[in-house]
């Protein structure tokens, strides 16, 4: 049996296990599992997960703390700071890659075609860095935003009307909105958005989270991380299956 998963604390809100599942069950993969290791404290990890793991996708909130357990990081993972992919060969030398920078980097151009907007990035974790990797590589110019001002940092109540009318691209990196807190969303001037503005959620579960219908109400472009979740998970099974 060959086993994966997915780390990560909470994880009711998560399509993973669901999309390998069928997956597996698509592609006659019978000797495949994948299973969900909901674990708070990392502490101790080796020895909680099962033997024989193959590999392990990783989300909220161990994109981070997850690094000093690796024996190698890929260096886009290392570069953004960030890992959500952990393949587990036999030496017991688990490696660290990002397949986040995958899957954002072609669902937002997808989404873009050839524009390329400043951007406001709301949120500063783990899935934040994938997506300042992508802006770096595509020379989007941004500003991070988060609840602590920081170097290249603003708070949310620096957003005021001109700055979202100067950064037309907007990206909500945080788990605001995500399942089961679907009324929750990050506090921006939404009237000053329109018709040019596009909006990338990460989030997936739900499929219109509270920052993209009320992106939708102001005609603005919207988009979900669904692509983004399907383009990650076929880049990590790859990597395990190298």
């Amino acid at each position: 049996m060959k086993r994966y998963g997915l780390l990560g604390y909470p994880l009711g809100h998560s399509f993973s296990k669901g999309y390998f599942g069928r997956k597996f069950e698509a592609e006659g993969m019978g000797d495949c599992v994948y299973e969900n290791f909901e674990i708070e404290d990392i502490t101790g990890l080796r020895e909680m997960l099962p033997d024989g793991l193959q590999g392990f996708n990783v989300t909220i909130p161990h994109k981070r703390n997850i690094i000093p357990l690796l024996s190698s990081i890929d260096p886009a993972a290392e570069k953004a700071g960030a890992v959500n992919c952990v393949k587990c060969p036999a030496d017991g030398k688990w490696a660290g890659y990002n397949t986040d920078i995958t899957g954002f980097e072609v669902s937002l151009t997808e989404m873009l075609g050839n524009e390329r907007p400043a951007a406001l990035v709301f949120g500063s974790g783990g899935a934040s860095a994938a997506v300042r990797y992508v802006l770096d590589k595509l020379g989007i110019e941004y500003i991070l935003v988060s609840r602590r001002k920081g170097e290249r940092t603003i708070s949310y109540e620096d957003v005021d009307t001109g700055l979202v009318d100067r950064h037309k691209l907007l990206i909500n990196a945080t788990p605001l909105g995500m399942h089961p807190h679907t009324d929750q969303g990050v506090t921006i001037p939404y009237h000053a958005i329109t018709g040019d503005h596009f909006l990338y959620d990460l989030i997936y579960n739900p499929s219109e989270t509270l920052f993209m219908r009320r992106g939708r109400y102001q005609e603005a472009r919207v988009k979900n991380g669904l692509q983004m979740l399907t383009l990650q998970a076929e880049a990590a099974w790859r990597i395990w299956n190298l």
